[in-house]
């Protein structure tokens, strides 16, 4: 806290300068800085202040409001001590989450659609803002992919962990014979980057194409808007948005979205060791199938969810995909850092 509190001073001394706010994009990205530094603040003074009055109180208060408020502080203590563990170019980027069905046909298509929900569950919980850029419907159930934009501060530090191969293990919906399956599905997390000054896009690499959103709508998509796929010639890499209401927003969203993944190429190309600052696991590399996976999802013929890494396990799987990710997140991030 005291190197925070001389960054606010340094910040707030600045801002009197007359010409601060001429050069508009510092002068924002100072105040935003600013305003979370503050928050930062006001919320470590506040359990301290929550600390010292339980103390005094302590003898006063019976035992179960007693352990309840103690809980409520520990919880605060965890949110901040989180912001600990992160750092780097990118500690407070929003957040693409991108979900891959992978073997298992119709039963992985309709995991990943599961997986879909729990994040946006999940991102809801935390309080971030959530929406999908694109989707791809499977034919019978389910999504084959889709993409996930998640804003908030840090949101990419909190779900870059998820990284890696899902695996469900259940009694079939869709077979007759209600057998046991396993499905996988591949989870991609990269910080979404505006635009990245040293990746230079020209005009004649580009191949653009609108399409009208495919699929149902309704929860997820709405049909009616236009939709845009990008196709980066050089490399291949192609991008699409379909949740905005204009070609225009949609093309502006998804060529953010290819700034990401050429500068999350070029940094692997440069092979510089920054795997902190991405995800792992890159589209056609492993495959999302039996051996590969991070996290068990089990519910039949009994219930568990077990995370291959830190051994974090839940009993109660109907929570966990309603989005109680915490545990699981909060073990990912630790394991990095300790």
């Amino acid at each position: 806290m005291p190197k925070k509190e001389e960054r606010i001073k340094e910040i707030e001394k600045e801002m009197q300068v007359a010409d601060f706010w001429l050069d508009q994009e510092k002068a924002k990205k100072m105040s935003q800085e600013l305003a979370e530094l503050k928050d930062d603040a006001a919320k470590v003074k506040d359990i301290r202040e929550m600390a010292e009055l339980l103390g005094q109180e302590a003898a006063n208060i019976d035992e179960p409001k007693l352990q309840a408020e103690l809980d409520e502080l520990e919880k605060e203590v965890k949110e901040q001590e989180m912001k600990v563990f992160f750092s780097g170019p990118y500690a407070k980027s929003n957040a693409l989450l991108t979900i891959y069905a992978g073997a298992g046909g119709t039963e992985a298509q309709d995991w990943s659609e599961m997986l879909l929900r729990m994040y946006l569950r999940y991102a809801e919980r935390r309080g971030f803002r959530a929406k999908v850029l694109s989707i791809h419907e499977g034919q019978e159930a389910g999504i084959k992919n889709a993409t996930i934009e998640i804003r908030g501060r840090y949101a990419y530090n909190y779900l870059k962990g998820e990284s890696g191969v899902h695996r469900l293990v259940r009694l079939s919906p869709f077979n007759a014979n209600n057998l046991r399956h396993t499905s996988f599905s591949l989870i991609e997390v990269l910080p979404e980057i505006e635009e990245a000054r040293e990746i230079k896009i020209k005009p004649e690499d580009l191949r653009v194409d609108t399409y009208r959103s495919s699929g149902p709508g309704g929860q997820y998509v709405n049909k009616t808007e236009s939709a845009v796929r990008i196709t980066h010639i050089p490399t291949n890499i192609m991008v699409s948005c379909q949740s905005e209401r204009s070609q225009g927003a949609n093309k502006e969203q998804a060529m953010k979205m290819l700034y990401t993944r050429l500068y999350q190429l070029e940094l692997k190309n440069r092979e510089k060791e920054i795997a902190g600052l991405r995800s792992e696991i890159q589209t056609g590399e492993g495959t999302a199938e039996w051996g590969s996976q991070i996290r068990n999802y089990v519910l039949h013929p009994y219930k568990l969810v077990k995370d291959l890494r830190t051994g974090v396990e839940s009993k109660e799987p109907e929570r966990v995909l309603d989005g109680e990710l915490d545990e699981f997140i909060e073990a990912e991030i630790k394991m990095e850092h300790i």
